[in-house]
C-alpha cells in the first residue's frame, strides 16, 4: 500500500508531508519541478543571492531516491520573474505561467501512473490545480485520489474577490488572477474535488468553503506547523517595546487586497498617529507608486529567504494580516514564533491561533475601524506587548510540522485500509 505524491513547487507544508509519507512507509514516489538536496549543485547554487529561491526547494536527503523532477517550465518561470518578462508568466496564457507549470507536471504524473499501476500503488496525492489529469488517470486504474485544498474553494474565492473589486475598485488590480480564472480552469477545479476520495484542508475556513455537494466526502483538517521558537529576549533590539519610539507594525504577504492591505491602509489613515511605523514585506501586486500614493509613509521590505524573514519579524512589535481569502497563512505562525502578537481575520484560517487579548486579536474582514481600534489598544498598552508576544510564541509552538505530517499520514493509512 503506497502512493504517488506530487506538487510542482515546494513550501514548508509540502516538505513536511513528503517526509511524513516517507517515514510512514507509504511513499512510492514524489514528483515535483525542482528539488535540491544538501550538498548537491542546486543546493550550492542557492547560496548565491540571485538563486536564493532554490532554498525553498531543499528536501530531506532520504527522499532523493524517490524524487522525480520535471524542471523546464518552472525554471523558465523563475528566470522570467527575474528578468521581468511578464508576458511569459501571464496567468493561464503565458508559456511559463504558474498555470502552465502545474498543468505540465500534472500531465507528466498522469502519463507515468499506468506503469505504477503494476506495482503496489493504491493512491495519488495531489494539490489544487495540479490534480485533474492525474486523478482522471488514477480513477481509470482503480486508484484512490487524495486531494489537498490549501486555500478556500474557488466558488468562495470568486465571490469574495468580486465583492472586493466592487467595494474597493482602486485595489482591483491587486486582486490577482483568481478573479479572472477562465471557465475551463474553474471546471477543472470542480472536477478535481469531484474525483477526490479524501480531502485534506488546513483550517475551518477552508472546510466551511466546500460546496454542499461535496460535504459527504471524507475530509481531514490538519493545521500547518510553526517554525521552531527562538529565545525572544536574546534577539530583541535594546529598545524593543519602548513606548518612546514608534510601534513597529508588520504586514507580510503579497501586497494586495486579497490580503486586506487596503483595509490596513485605511486603518492607518483613521488612526493618523505618527507613533505607528508600518513595515510591509512582500511582493508587489502593483507599482510601488500605487501604494505610496495611498499611504506615503511606510517601510517597504522586499521578499527574502525564510530565515531573513524571521529575523525581520524579531525587530517588530505586532503583526497584522486582515485577509479576505486565505487557506491558512503560514506567516501568522511564523510571526508568533518570533514573539509577535497578531491581529487577523477569521478568513486567514487562523481562528484557533487567537486567544483573545493573550496571543492577539480577531477582527472582522473589511473593517478598518476594528483594525484601528486594536492598533490603538497596542499603542496604549505597550507594556503588555512583551508578555503577549511570549504567550503567542508558546501557543504557536503547539503546532509542529511533525504533528501536521503525522495527522495526515495517519488519516491516509486509515482511509486506505
Amino acid at each position: 500500500m503506497k502512493l504517488v505524491f506530487s506538487h510542482p513547487t515546494a513550501n514548508a507544508n509540502v516538505r513536511a508531508v513528503c517526509s511524513g509519507l516517507l517515514n510512514a512507509g507509504i511513499l512510492d514516489s514524489f514528483y515535483t519541478s525542482i528539488a535540491s538536496f544538501p550538498g548537491d549543485s542546486l543546493d550550492m547554487l542557492s547560496k548565491f543571492p540571485p538563486f536564493s529561491e532554490l532554498r525553498r526547494r531543499r528536501f530531506d536527503p532520504a527522499l532523493r531516491a524517490l524524487t522525480h523532477t520535471w524542471p523546464w517550465l518552472e525554471m523558465g518561470r523563475l528566470l522570467s520573474l527575474k528578468a521581468g518578462l511578464k508576458r511569459f508568466i501571464r496567468s493561464e496564457r503565458g508559456i511559463f505561467s504558474v498555470d502552465s507549470v502545474y498543468k505540465n507536471l500534472d500531465n507528466h504524473v498522469s502519463a507515468r501512473l499506468r506503469a505504477k499501476a503494476k506495482g503496489n500503488i493504491s493512491a495519488v496525492y495531489a494539490y489544487e490545480d495540479g490534480a485533474y489529469a492525474s486523478f482522471a488517470q488514477a480513477k481509470k486504474l482503480g486508484m484512490k485520489c487524495i486531494y489537498e485544498l490549501p486555500i478556500a474553494y474557488w466558488e468562495t474565492r470568486k465571490k469574495l474577490l468580486a465583492e472586493e473589486a466592487e467595494r474597493l475598485p482602486g485595489w482591483k488590480q491587486t486582486l490577482g488572477g483568481g478573479i479572472k480564472d477562465s471557465p475551463q480552469k474553474l471546471e477543472h477545479k470542480s472536477m478535481e474535488l469531484e474525483l477526490a476520495d479524501l480531502v485534506i484542508v488546513p483550517s475551518e475556513f477552508v472546510l466551511n468553503s466546500l460546496p454542499e455537494w461535496s460535504k459527504e466526502k471524507i475530509v481531514h483538517m490538519a493545521p500547518f506547523g510553526s517554525p521552531a521558537a527562538t529565545q525572544i529576549d536574546k534577539n530583541m533590539l535594546p529598545n524593543q517595546h519602548d513606548k518612546n519610539r514608534p510601534l513597529r507594525l508588520l504586514f507580510a504577504g503579497s501586497m494586495g487586497q486579497r490580503k486586506g492591505l487596503g483595509d490596513l491602509f485605511s486603518a492607518i489613515h483613521l488612526l493618523n498617529d505618527s507613533n505607528i511605523e508600518l513595515v510591509i514585506m512582500g511582493s508587489l501586486s502593483a507599482p510601488i507608486e500605487f501604494y505610496r500614493k495611498i499611504l506615503p509613509r511606510f517601510i517597504y521590505e522586499p521578499g527574502r529567504p525564510n530565515e531573513q524573514v524571521l529575523a525581520l519579524m524579531k525587530t517588530c512589535d505586532v503583526f497584522c494580516l486582515p485577509s479576505i481569502i486565505e487557506g491558512r497563512a503560514l506567516v501568522m505562525q511564523e510571526a508568533m514564533s518570533q514573539g509577535l502578537p497578531i491581529i487577523i481575520t477569521p478568513n486567514t484560517g487562523g481562528s484557533d491561533l487567537i486567544i483573545e487579548g493573550e496571543t492577539g486579536f480577531m477582527v472582522p474582514i473589511r473593517s478598518p475601524e476594528a483594525i484601528a481600534q486594536k492598533l490603538s489598544w497596542f499603542l496604549e498598552n505597550r507594556s503588555k506587548i512583551k508578555e503577549m508576544g511570549q504567550r503567542a510564541q508558546q501557543h504557536a509552538a503547539k503546532y509542529t510540522w511533525d504533528n501536521y505530517a503525522t495527522s495526515i499520514t495517519t488519516s491516509i493509512k486509515t482511509f486506505l485500509n
